[in-house]
């Protein structure tokens, strides 16, 4: 199977070589999770000192919390490129402050695992993000698939473990010891402190799984429709992207994941003959809901490329390493 980011991306730089001015990081992404974060800790503060009713305080931490922590772990999707600032550690530090507001260390490993998606994208046993096999035997049913939209952060977490277990580094163990430290003293200062852990933490969980914006797991590289043999990753244009810094151009990323998600859009508009003859999907929350209720649709809909890739197909993944 052709690896299509790699030629694309170059054929494209070919045509329009001023796209490599969009290459590097952008200082607005540590802007915006500063003030995601503030917004996370005041709505935490606010519903342990003032909603009594657990079911408001669930629909608040699913709606207004699942959506600020998902934005931060799309955030650290970001920082994972290196794309906040050109010193890695200063992105390092930014996706644990991150963290922090999620209450869930995991700012470092998904960094390490992640470079893995790119490297070796849809590859059986190698991708952590394709679901295995199974995955795909097990949740067949709409009961069962929202059971795994459920479980989307608990999967998301231990797949990469079972399938491709990697040493644990000391910047993942700092990155576990400062978020759980800073939960523990948070929630050991009063009552309050441990209401806003506890949000925080239901924030996290609720926002990876049934959410609207948790469709972008499923629409990124997911055929789920069976109209587009050979598309392994699909773009979404909708308004969603103010809120998820552009993850939806999944395309452009995947065929510079140099560029900062806020200067995707840029890409599409300088290539567009590129892209718009490309299936995109046109709403999250629809994926949602046809992934869970319609039967002809599951993980195994994930496009599986069973061989390995040349030397040639992993030039992303270069490219990301060079800025680690």
């Amino acid at each position: 199977m052709k690896e299509t980011h790699f030629h694309r991306s170059r054929e494209i730089l070919a045509k329009y070589p001023q796209i490599k001015e969009l290459y590097g990081p952008d200082i607005r992404l540590f802007y915006a999770v500063l003030a995601i974060t503030a917004v996370q800790f005041v709505l935490a503060y606010v519903v342990a000192t003032q909603v009594t009713n657990i079911w408001h305080a669930l629909f608040l931490a699913w709606s207004v919390g699942g959506t600020l922590t998902h934005s931060l772990s799309l955030a650290n999707h970001e920082l994972g490129h290196n794309l906040g600032f050109e010193n890695p550690r200063y992105n390092e530090l930014t996706g644990i402050l991150a963290n922090m507001a999620q209450a869930i260390p995991s700012f470092v490993a998904f960094k390490k695992y992640h470079f893995y998606h790119h490297y070796y994208l849809n590859e059986e046993l190698n991708d952590p993000d394709c679901p295995s096999a199974w995955e795909a035997r097990t949740f067949n049913t709409p009961f069962r698939k929202a059971i795994w939209m459920i479980c989307n952060p608990l999967f998301y977490a231990i797949r990469p473990l079972v399938m491709m277990p990697k040493p644990t580094t000391k910047r993942e163990i700092f990155n576990i010891v400062v978020v759980l430290g800073f939960d523990a003293a948070l929630a050991l200062s009063s009552h309050t402190g441990a209401l806003m852990v506890v949000f925080n933490t239901v924030s996290t969980l609720l926002g990876m799984g049934i959410h609207p914006i948790a469709g972008h797991f499923i629409s990124e590289h997911y055929d789920l429709y069976g109209d587009d043999e050979g598309q392994e990753t699909y773009s979404y244009y909708g308004p969603l992207n103010y809120l998820t810094f552009n993850v939806g151009y999944h395309n452009e990323h995947h065929d510079f994941p140099r560029i900062s998600g806020f200067n995707l859009p840029k890409v599409t508009a300088i290539a567009p003959e590129y892209y718009m003859n490309l299936h995109p999907h046109k709403s999250w929350p629809k994926i949602v809901y046809d992934y869970i209720t319609d039967p002809s649709i599951g993980p195994f809909k994930r496009i599986i490329r069973n061989e390995n890739f040349t030397k040639k197909a992993r030039h992303h993944a270069k490219e990301m390493e060079a800025t680690r």
